[in-house]
């Protein structure tokens, strides 16, 4: 199993910036196939925001292209830097892992919630 520690999220107001970060605990370095960010709005489906694989490929919801930034600060930490966020970003945002197995893992979940 996998314990994921999200930190950041909270309330801001259109084009504002928020940053979330999550680290992993439990999954050897070399275990790791990719790490990343799901969302999910009120009576909508979780969806994919980011992906970063291991060898730094990104992956971006057209939703978010332009405006969000995935980083591996270091090699079990994932960062998302959300700039210009609009009030359709509200969701609760999920960090992701993807062992090399094939095995899922998400966090707990941290809100954010823009203003307009």
């Amino acid at each position: 199993q996998e314990r994921l520690q999200e930190s950041g999220g909270g309330l801001v107001q259109a084009g504002g910036s928020l940053r979330l970060s999550c680290s992993a605990s439990r999954t050897i370095l070399s275990d790791i196939d990719a790490m990343g960010w799901y969302r999910q709005a009120p009576k909508k489906q979780r969806e994919l925001v980011a992906l970063i694989t291991n060898d730094r490929t990104t992956n971006y919801a057209d939703s978010v292209k332009g405006r969000f930034t995935i980083s591996r600060d270091h090699a079990k930490k994932v960062s998302l830097q959300m700039n210009s966020l609009k009030p359709e970003d509200t969701a609760v945002y999920y960090c992701y892992l993807r062992r090399v197995a094939g095995s899922e893992y998400w966090g707990q979940g941290t809100q954010v919630t823009v203003s307009s």
